[in-house]
């Protein structure tokens, strides 16, 4: 299968990017539409995570309407310990993701947490495991901004 050059993934795309509905079988609906089989679905799925087209695939939640608590991170890191401590921020179950950047704060990331304090928490033991700082920047305002991939 070719990436998204095929018309039956586009258009899969595309009804993927309106939602599904949440059910025991949620592709069902959607394979009697598109002609497809739930299986044929899942695979193309599998096969846009594989080719890196998709960085992932999955629910997205409100984490503070249940509770919880999400936050954007900065640390200034050596470059020469850039890895090591990348390595270090990583093992946190509380880091959904890690990026470096070229710029005095060069690794951002974002902390998920089951509660606000949680928030703070991890980002001192953070600190203790690696030396440095951990910067914390709490969402002030959301903004919903709907991106698609056109047709």
């Amino acid at each position: 299968m070719s990436a998204l050059h095929d018309p039956v993934d586009r258009d899969l795309l595309e009804r993927l990017q309106e939602g599904i509905a949440v059910a025991h079988r949620p592709f069902a609906s959607l394979a009697a539409e598109t002609g497809l089989s739930e299986q044929q679905i899942v695979d193309r799925i599998k096969a846009w995570l594989d080719a890196g087209l998709l960085s992932r695939f999955g629910p997205m939640f409100n984490a503070e309407r249940m509770g919880g608590a999400f936050c954007l991170c900065a640390m200034a890191v050596p470059g020469d310990r850039f890895d090591a401590v990348a390595e270090i921020v990583n093992r946190f179950d509380e880091v959904a993701h890690n990026y470096q950047r070229e710029h005095r704060y060069n690794m951002w990331f974002v902390l998920a947490c089951e509660t606000p304090t949680g928030i703070y928490e991890t980002a001192k033991l953070i600190e203790k495991a690696t030396g440095l700082e951990v910067n914390l920047f709490p969402k002030q305002v959301e903004y919903f901004v709907e991106f698609k991939v056109p047709a």
